[in-house]
This record gives structure tokens, sequence and C-alpha cells, in this order.
């Protein structure tokens, strides 16, 4: 195996995040200032059309607080997907509410617009979508489902920084919307995320809920927690923000490569108005995935990832009894393939050779 590995997922960090870490090492000011500061405003320019934005120290409590923020708690149901990361419907949990767990459609990975509709109760206090993979939920549905009912919609964007839809960018649908920056992300921070919402009352109540409940020191108003963001990590993610569009054009054309040449397995789809970002390019394999997994590893020196192998609803820590078809038919086929900026044409030519290589011998 003389060529090299080429991953599933490759953060990019140079000498212009190093030096934006280095300077802030050096002012002495490292915890929450002016770099968070920077980063949110920014963020909110490049990525949100203006609309706010609150830095956290991750994605996972981006969504744990923007759910606070908007006053879930106890006795609540928020509907989510089953086929995302645990985050998702972990964050529910730990306001107390109860995640309750929609299917999805095949086409997209995305919640099922009419199976939401029929899970909504009278304890239903949001809805709560996953932009999987890059390529954007339907939004207008979602936000038109949500004000027919009387409830909220959340976004769950972990994965879609710069995805639109109709030209709106996503995280700017829903009451709030989560951004997260970690390593594999399509632009990070080192770890981190950011939270963007309209309403003045969810930005204040984030902004107190991250840093212990206080706005003005020793003047707690709450109940808060210590999620800030560092200057550290705001450093780097305010260089990766210059790069990610930029990022993101390579991965798109990366992925019209993939498409227009992989044989034997289902490619992609992206909706009319979508503007997918392709954090990851997840093919389907009707028969054999696992085997592919392993072969495109052990044979070619190739990375993927099966996201996500276990419904949420069926692990141990929910343990439910729903039955979501599309879930567990995506949960056995999928496969993500490398897309990210980093690759070189041979890289591409060679994931394609192994796929199709493989496709046949199966054929």
């Amino acid at each position: 195996m003389s060529q090299d590995f080429i991953p599933a997922a490759k953060p990019i960090i140079g000498d212009q995040e190093r030096a934006a870490v280095d300077a802030v090492m050096a002012s002495g000011m490292l915890a929450q200032g002016q770099q968070v500061a920077s980063f949110e405003s920014e963020f909110s320019e490049v990525l949100l059309d203006g609309r706010a934005s609150v830095a956290v120290n991750s994605g996972t409590s981006g969504l744990h607080l923007g759910l606070l923020a908007c006053g879930v708690g106890p006795g609540d149901e928020v509907i989510v997907p089953s086929f995302t990361f645990a985050a998702t419907g972990n964050s529910v949990a730990l306001t107390g509410a109860t995640p309750v767990f929609a299917d999805i459609e095949l086409d997209y990975y995305a919640l099922d617009v009419a199976h939401v509709e029929s899970l909504i109760t009278e304890k239903t206090k949001g809805i709560m979508p996953v932009h999987l993979y890059g390529h954007p939920f339907a939004a207008e549905a979602f936000a038109a489902l949500a004000d027919k009912h009387g409830i909220d919609l959340y976004e769950d964007a972990a994965q879609a920084h710069g995805a639109a839809v109709n030209g709106k960018k996503v995280g700017t649908f829903g009451k709030f919307g989560m951004f997260s920056l970690y390593p594999t992300k399509n632009m990070t921070s080192g770890e981190g995320g950011m939270v963007s919402t309209s309403d003045a009352l969810v930005e204040r109540n984030l902004r107190l809920l991250r840093n212990q409940g206080m706005e003005t020191q020793y003047e707690n108003e709450l109940v808060g927690f210590n999620n800030r963001m560092t200057d550290l990590h705001a450093s780097i993610g305010r260089v990766q923000l210059t790069k990610v569009m930029g990022w993101t054009k390579q991965r798109q054309d990366n992925a019209a490569f993939l498409t227009a040449n992989l044989e034997g397995v289902g490619t992609p789809k992206v909706a009319q108005g979508a503007e997918h970002v392709y954090h990851q390019y997840t093919i389907r394999v009707a028969e054999g995935r696992d085997e592919m997994h392993a072969r495109l590893r052990s044979e070619f020196n190739i990375g993927s990832g099966v996201y996500y192998p276990v419904p949420n609803h069926r692990l141990p820590s929910f343990n439910r009894t729903e039955d979501l078809p599309n879930t567990e038919i995506a949960a056995k086929e999928v496969l993500s393939l490398p897309v990210h900026p980093s690759l070189t044409r041979n890289d591409l030519e060679r994931i394609v050779t192994a796929v199709n290589t493989i496709t046949k011998a199966g054929a």
C-alpha cells in the first residue's frame, strides 16, 4: 500500500491560525474578550446576513443554551430527528424536556414534514430539524408548520455553514440556529459553537446563560453555566471565517466530480433552491455498505465514515421503540466519502476508482 492515506475529514490549520493564537497568547487576554466579540460580529456578517451571533464553547452547549434561552424545560416536547448525532436529542433532554423522535425523508435525510406534524401535541414547544451533511432541511415548510401550530422552529445547523434555501442563509429561519465549530466541520475554532437569533430576549438569555447567569460581574440574574468561548478559540475562528466560502466552493466542486463519475451507488441529491455545502458527501449503498467501508480502508487506503450507524432512539441513552422505517434504511445504507478542500484531483480519481471497483465486483 504505497499511496498516501486519504482521510475522511481533515481540518486545515495554517500559519495564519497559528499566528493568531500566538498574538492572543502574547496579549495575556485569554478568556472571553475582544476576539470573541469580533468573531461574533464577523460570523454574523459573513454567514448570517447580519443576524446576531453568540459564541459558546461547543456546538452541544449552543443547542442546550439555545433551547433554555427559548424557555424549553420540563413538561415540554421538542420534535427532533433520530438520524443525526446524539447531541440533538441530548440537548433537549438536558433541559428536562422530552425529545420526540420523528422519521426522515430519504432524499436529503432531513425530518419529514408530514410525520412531524402527526407528532405535534399540546406539549410540543418546538421542532428542531437538522441541516444534515450540509444540505438544508425544508426550512420554509417547517417555518410555515411551526407558525400554523403556534410553536417554535429551532435550527441545528452544526454541519451547514453557508448553506441556504432560495438565497436565505440557514440559521436565519428559526428562533435560534446553532453552528458547530468542531475541528472536522467546514470551519473550526478548535472547539466551539455559534448561536444565531433575531430575538433580543433570546440573545440576552444566551449571553447570560453562557456566563454564569450574569451580565455584570457578581450580579447573577439566573442560574447559568460556564460555557464561554475563549479568545484563543475565537482567534482561530476569525481566520477560518475568511477562508470558509472558498473552501465551500472547493467542496462543491469536489462533490460535482464525484457525482459525475461514481457508479453503482446513490449519489447526493440537491433540492431545488437549496445550496448544499457538503460537510459530508454521503452516498447510499443498497447492499454491502459495511464491506465497502472496510475495503476502502484496507485495500485502497481511503477513509470513509458512517454517519450514523445507530439511530438515536435506539441508543442505550434513550432506548425507545418508535417505528422509523426511513431512519432505519438510512442507518444501514449511508456512507460518507472524503470531499474536504485539501483533496487533489488525483485523490478524487482514486476515490472514484476505488468505489467503482468495489461496486463492479459486487454486481
